[in-house]
């Protein structure tokens, strides 16, 4: 992502600002997860019912991740972006995956959810939470 000379990202707030945000908040939240050992079976995977930011693979187990890109100064925490009714969505694409990929894995499937801060200045900072939703 490009830098300001501070050292900052630089993100207007167009809309295809924040497309690129998020597209950049995947691309960290993909490579955290294979660095955790699992295995990325697919990107933004959209269906009717909407779409998955990442599915991928756990041992056994099918995770469906959603992940949340925010820049520090932000009042909200991305975690905060996975609401009741934005989880239930979850759950329904879980289930059309399932349906479109044969059925669920012997390990079952659990919700994660990946949130990617921006801070003004250094690395990004990424919280991983297991069986979220």
């Amino acid at each position: 992502m490009p830098q300001s000379s501070e050292g900052r990202p630089l993100v207007p707030t167009t809309s295809r600002a924040r497309s690129a945000l998020g597209r950049y908040g995947e691309d960290m939240a993909a490579r955290h997860l294979t660095g955790a050992g699992m295995a990325v079976l697919a990107r933004n995977w959209r269906c009717r019912a909407g779409e998955i930011d990442i599915v991928a693979r756990d041992g056994d187990a099918l995770v469906i991740c959603e992940v949340k890109t925010r820049r520090a100064g932000v009042f909200e925490h991305p975690m905060a972006g996975v609401t009741p009714r934005k989880a239930e969505r979850l759950r329904r694409l879980a289930e059309r995956w399932l349906e479109h990929h044969g059925g669920p894995p012997p390990g079952g499937v659990r919700i994660d959810v990946v949130a990617v801060l921006l801070p003004g200045r250094g690395a990004p900072v990424i919280e991983h939470v297991r069986g979220a939703a």
